[in-house]
Order: structure tokens, then sequence, then C-alpha cells
């Protein structure tokens, strides 16, 4: 078994509207599913992607309009990248970014690739990551009816940070557990702090987790602009159980099989508290809507359709 490199994202959001502003209008990702979160469907909880919301393309949001802000901190997924074609590409985003007012870091450069650091309007912290030089997992493909331009677009997740007090466990769970490989370390420049990279699948942009060692730090209190779990990406469902099998055999606790309709997922925290999910490739996203039309109306899965006008009529309506 192997875990195939990234497959989602899932971060909190105060408004779904400025989220759909941000992320269309500026970043150009496509709304490729506007659906709710199944454990609590009062809340929408939204994914974008490239054209068809691809696996490992898929940044989500839950909405929760009353939450708080995030108080970054160690035990978090503290940074989140996004990929694009080249290093020319990040030249066009360093120049949008300072046309929409973002506040950004200018092109620097990260474990050998160049990146450009920044925040979205909650503060979450991202980054623009050139696949100039990628070998390993491929990106997916911009949307061509993209906001800005699809040449230059965003292709898909990059290297996913986590922020630890202690190393040790987390690496054993990384490496005995998931299978993830050590393949370097760099220092973390605005803190001085050791990063140490590791990867899974065919590696590259795509498969990588950064890890932060910050003894420093106090824990991250969630809210908007934190992210709450990361997905990793599994073949299919009979892969699926057998990690699930490997998840118990290391008494790692997990949430066992969930099927969330557009995927199937096992969820389990590593030792230092933060929130892991393995998720299937498919079916995707084309299950309930056809790919031109994806993301235009509040999609349901199976169980939650009965409650469809209940539902809907909790959310507010969202204009993009």
């Amino acid at each position: 078994m192997e875990l195939l490199g990234i497959h989602h994202l899932s971060a909190m959001t105060k408004s779904a509207q400025e989220n759909v502003d941000f992320y269309t209008k500026v970043l150009g990702m496509r709304l490729v599913k506007k659906t709710v979160n199944q454990d609590d469907p009062s809340m929408y909880h939204l994914f974008y992607g490239d054209e068809v919301g691809n696996p490992g393309t898929e940044l989500t949001f839950f909405e929760i309009p009353r939450i708080g802000q995030n108080h970054d901190g160690n035990n978090s997924i503290s940074t989140t990248s996004l990929r694009v074609p080249n290093d020319q590409a990040l030249k066009y985003w360093e120049e949008r970014l300072t046309q929409f007012d973002v506040k950004h870091e200018g092109i620097v450069e990260q474990f050998g690739r160049l990146v450009i650091p920044f925040r979205d309007h909650e503060q979450q912290r991202l980054i623009l990551v050139s696949d100039e030089h990628n070998e390993g997992v491929s990106g997916g493909t911009a949307w061509e009816h993209s906001k800005a331009d699809p040449q230059h677009g965003i292709v898909g997740l990059g290297p996913i940070h986590l922020t630890v007090p202690d190393i040790e466990r987390t690496e054993t769970v990384v490496t005995e557990v998931m299978g993830f490989k050590r393949v370097g370390t760099y220092e973390f420049t605005p803190a001085g702090n050791e990063v140490v990279v590791f990867e899974t699948g065919k590696g590259g942009t795509g498969a990588e987790l950064h890890i932060h060692v910050r003894p420093d730090l106090p824990p991250e209190r969630l809210g908007r602009g934190g992210v709450h779990h990361v997905a990793f990406r599994v073949k299919n469902e009979e892969e699926l159980h057998q990690w699930i099998e490997r998840l118990n055999q290391s008494k790692l606790g997990n949430s066992g099989f969930v099927d969330r309709y557009y995927f199937k997922s096992v969820y389990f925290r590593e030792p230092n508290g933060i929130l892991f999910e393995l998720a299937t490739d498919g079916p995707g996203f084309t299950t309930d809507e056809d790919e031109l039309n994806l993301g235009e109306t509040l999609a349901l899965p199976p169980f939650l359709e009965e409650k469809r006008d209940e539902i809907s009529q909790k959310l507010k309506p969202i204009d993009y």
C-alpha cells in the first residue's frame, strides 16, 4: 500500500460569500462543489479545485459564521501550499496579489523551489509554489474560465506544513504507519527553526509534508483562517479498508470507514493531535453534477436529499 499524495485540505471560514469572492475572483480557483458539512448540515462545505476538482487539487472550507479568529501555534496544520505551473507564473501572481492588495512576501526560495508566501482575507497562511522543476506527482489543469489567467493558474495542492513541539512521535506515525520517506531538511528563515520534509508516492510538490519543529510555541486555537484537517490519497475503497486495518493494528484510534459520497474516508489523529484523513480518489464530483455545471447549485448526498428544503432555508445564498 502506498499513499499517492495530498488529496484535499479543509479549512475554516466565517463567511461563505467572502470566501467565494477571494478564492474564485482573486485566486481564480473553480468552485467545484457547493454542499454542506455532512456532520452538521447547517453549515456550508465549499470545495475549490482545478477544472473538475481532481484529487490533489481540492481546497475546502467549512463556514461557521460566529467563529473567532485562529490563534496560530503548535499542533497544527500551519500553512497550505498551492501549485502553479512554473517560475514565470509566480511573477504573474506577485503582480496579481499586489493588484488586489493581498499581503505577500514576494518571491523567495524554499527547499530549492521558488514560492510566494501570503495570507488570505482571514489571515490563513498560504504559499504559491512553482512546479518549474517538479518531477513527482503531476498537477491538475487550471479551469479555462478562471478569473485569473489559466496559463498561470493554480493546478493543485502543494506541500502541507505542520507545526509541532516534538517531531519524534509524529515522524514515527508518518513514516512507519503511513509510509512517508524523510527526504531532507531546511531552515525556515523567519523563525530560524528546522523544517523536516517527508514525501510519499511519486513525491514532488503534490506529495510532501513539511514539518516545523517549534517547542517555543503554545498550542494553536482553531478559528477562521485555520485548518481543520488534511487528507491523503488512497487508490480505491478496497485499499482504504486495508489502511483501516493497519491503523487498528498500530493502535491508532480512528473513525472507521466513512462514506462521504464523493469519496470514502477514514479519520485519525497523529500523536500531536493533528487530524488526518485518508480518502479514495473516486468516485469524484461529477457523480451528481455534469462537468460544465459543477458548483452551480446546492449538492447534497442521497442521505440528506429528503431534507433539502430544510437545509436550504438555513443557508444564505451565495452570489458568484
